[in-house]
Parts: C-alpha cells; sequence; structure tokens
C-alpha cells in the first residue's frame, strides 16, 4: 500500500478495505450496520461509502423496506469492479470459467482435448478462455487475470513443465511466451492440487489453518503443502510430488520419472484400488482407472459394516494411505490433513476414519484428518480463488 504509516490517506485506505471485506462477507449492508462493524463514526462512514461508490467499488442496492426498524439504505461490492479467469487443465480437457470480483461464477466453459496435437496448446487455452469470456457476456479485455491450473509444475529457473510427462503439448520451453504473448493480461500458473489446497483453504475444510497437508487422490496422488499460511512449492515447483514417494509395501522403482510408477501411487493409487478389489473378487466396474476406483470405494463405503470384501477393500486402501501419509507427517508434522480428489472421498467417512486410526498407530504426529468440503471443480474454484486474492489487493487499494 502507497503513502506512508499512519498518515490519514492511508488510515482511510485501511478503512476502505475493512468495508469491502466485510461487503464480501455479508453481500449487503446499511451504512449503519458498517459502522458498527468497522468502528467508524457515522459520517466517516458515510465519507467512506460515497467515496467507494465514486470509485465504481460500491453500488447501492435497495433499502431495508419491509424489515424491522428504520428504512436505511444497502450497499454491496460492485460485482463489475473486476473480472478473473481460472482454467483447469488435464490430459482430456481444458475446463475454464470467470467470475466477477465478489467470486460469483458468471460464465464457464468446458473444451475437450482428447487427440492434443501438439503446438496447439495456445490455440486450446485461448479457445477454452473466450469460450468461457463469451458466455460471461464479456471480452478479453474486461479480465484482470487469469490462473491456470496444470499437474506438475513450472520450473521457475527455465519456464518448463516438470512432473506432468502426460500432458502432451506443454512442454515447449518457449510455452509461456506464447502465452503471453497471445493473452495480454497477467497470467499465473499452478499445480493443480495446490489450487485445490487454496480452495479448501479459502472456502473449505482448511478455513482458518495455517498448517496443513491437502492429499489428493484422482488419476494420480499428489499433496500440497501449506506451512505458515502460504503454500511450500520448492525449488523446482516440486514440492508435494508424492506419488513416487519410496514406501514399505511397494518395490524400490529407480528413474521415477522414466518408469512412471511405482511408490505411493501403487499403494494407495487408482491401480491399487483395482488390484485389491481383483484379488478380492469384486467385479471392476465400468470406466477408467480413475472413475472405475472411484465407484470400488463408493461401493465400499456403503457396504463396509457388512463385513466381507468390500469391508477389507476399505481397510487396505486405509492402510496404503496410512503408510504414505506417516512419511509426510514425519516431515512436516502438520496440524491438519484435508483428504481431496473423487478416489478417496468416495469412501467417505469409513475411509477417513480408517486412515485416521492406522495413521495413528504408524506416525507419532497425529494430525486431524478431514474430507475435503469442495465438491465441484476444485482446481478450477482454487485458480478462480488464487485470482482474486491477488486482483482484490490490487482493485481494492485505494491509497493510489
Amino acid at each position: 500500500m502507497a503513502g506512508t504509516p499512519g498518515t490519514p490517506r492511508v488510515l482511510r485506505a485501511m478503512n476502505d478495505r475493512a468495508a469491502l471485506d466485510l461487503l464480501l462477507e455479508h453481500g449487503t449492508l446499511s451504512r449503519t450496520r458498517i459502522g458498527k462493524l468497522t468502528g467508524l463514526s457515522k459520517p466517516t462512514a458515510s465519507q467512506l461509502l460515497a467515496r467507494l461508490e465514486a470509485a465504481g467499488l460500491v453500488l447501492a442496492t435497495g433499502t431495508t423496506a419491509g424489515r424491522p426498524g428504520p428504512n436505511a439504505q444497502l450497499y454491496s461490492v460492485n460485482p463489475a469492479a473486476a473480472h478473473v479467469a481460472g482454467l483447469d487443465v488435464n490430459a482430456e480437457r481444458i475446463r475454464a470459467a470467470v467470475a466477477d470480483i465478489t467470486g460469483r461464477t458468471v460464465g464457464s466453459f468446458r473444451l475437450p482435448t482428447p487427440h492434443h496435437r501438439a503446438g496447439s496448446t495456445v490455440e486450446q487455452v485461448v479457445q477454452a478462455l473466450d469460450g468461457a469470456v463469451k458466455a460471461a457476456g464479456l471480452s478479453r479485455a474486461d479480465l484482470h487475470r487469469v490462473v491456470i491450473g496444470t499437474p506438475g509444475a513450472f520450473d521457475p529457473s527455465t519456464g518448463r513443465l516438470r512432473y506432468a510427462s502426460h500432458l502432451p503439448g506443454w512442454h515447449s520451453p518457449t510455452l509461456l511466451d506464447e502465452l503471453a504473448a497471445a493473452l495480454p493480461m497477467p497470467l499465473e500458473y499452478d499445480n493443480d492440487v495446490n489450487l485445490a489446497a487454496v480452495a479448501e483453504q479459502r472456502i473449505g475444510a482448511a478455513r482458518g489453518h495455517d498448517d496443513f497437508v491437502l492429499l489428493w487422490n484422482e488419476e494420480g496422488i499428489g499433496a500440497a503443502l501449506v506451512i505458515n499460511g502460504r503454500l511450500h512449492r520448492g525449488w523446482t515447483g516440486g514440492a508435494g510430488e508424492v506419488g513416487f514417494l519410496p514406501v514399505p509395501g511397494t518395490p524400490l522403482v529407480r528413474n521415477v520419472a522414466k518408469a512412471n510408477n511405482g511408490g505411493f501411487q501403487e499403494l494407495a493409487g487408482c491401480t491399487a484400488v483395482l488390484r485389491i478389489a481383483e484379488e478380492l473378487g469384486l467385479p471392476r466396474p465400468d470406466g477408467n482407472l480413475a472413475d472405475a476406483a472411484t465407484e470400488l470405494l463408493c461401493q465400499a463405503a456403503a457396504h463396509h459394516t457388512e463385513g466381507g470384501p468390500h469391508a477389507e477393500l476399505l481397510a487396505r486402501c486405509a492402510t496404503g494411505h496410512a503408510v504414505g501419509l506417516a512419511s509426510i507427517v514425519a516431515v512436516l508434522d502438520p496440524e491438519l490433513i484435508v483428504l481431496a480428489g473423487n478416489v478417496t472421498i468416495a469412501g467417505g467417512e469409513p475411509l477417513r476414519a480408517a486412515i485416521q486410526s492406522e495413521l495413528a498407530e504408524l506416525a507419532v504426529p497425529r494430525p486431524r484428518l478431514v474430507l475435503g468440503t469442495v465438491e465441484l471443480h476444485p482446481v478450477l474454484t482454487g485458480a478462480l480463488e488464487s485470482a482474486l486474492l491477488t486482483t482484490r489487493d490490487e482493485v481494492f487499494d485505494t491509497s493510489r
């Protein structure tokens, strides 16, 4: 924030931001209510709202007519003050969405990419983004920021995507420059699991927690590490790439980047669920690996109290999860572990409780385990939340 700390200009800007954050939290508030929540006098609150309204940050949105007490003007954040976009990329599709400054999604688009051609990445990103922008009734020029989530991570020293060999077309050394040229607005990139953690921290199960691990289990296993309220990405962006973490119960795999298997992934991932189910005589459901594993754990959670193969599947999957988590908590000792991703979520509370019990026997630290609560497109939600966090700091700064 510009200016000298303690000057009237800075204090006004701090009050403005406090009022805007309250309006984001509550939706609409009267001048009197804003004054009470901020501790400002009525004249100061009136001046604040007039200032924010003139700046296009706040709108007068009706009155308290029909409610008990005197009739009062209501105010809310102007949703058109800024717009951001998020993209969630995997090998099969790009999902894009646009949100206004209040966080409301105003447009979305899904672009299938089953036959990705080398060299078409920029075109497909632009097409997906334009689809969401069009659905929102906006233009690209209306976007203040775009956050793109992918598997793996872009190495900050080289600008190249690492840890995601299965994502064709995203490994060109000039890709980030090409995207920046095609989309002349601030672009940010992050790992998909990191963005799922942002979603859980901002609006989900990790809200209010500054030290937690999110364990993600869908097509692959990954983790996001939040330490002192901030994502820890590592020197090359590879912090949390725990799928190949060597663990007891699986063969030691060397050159894991080339082998593309082994470790934690083979103990608790989709293939492990399917392998255990086959050993127990449970039929494999239709669908790809992740969908089949998800359905099996859903069935196991529904029938585990009956004993038999469903209970055994749940127990063995819980042990697999706990073995990998034991290494993670021994190093990080987090306050909380959020279990996320369709495969683990499918096991529901029965699987969560079984993992908690197993982990208590395998590790000295005993963090609380919870299920993720951001159910609809958590990676995309995290991309939007990440974009909003930075954009609000910029747009709501009235000290300039």
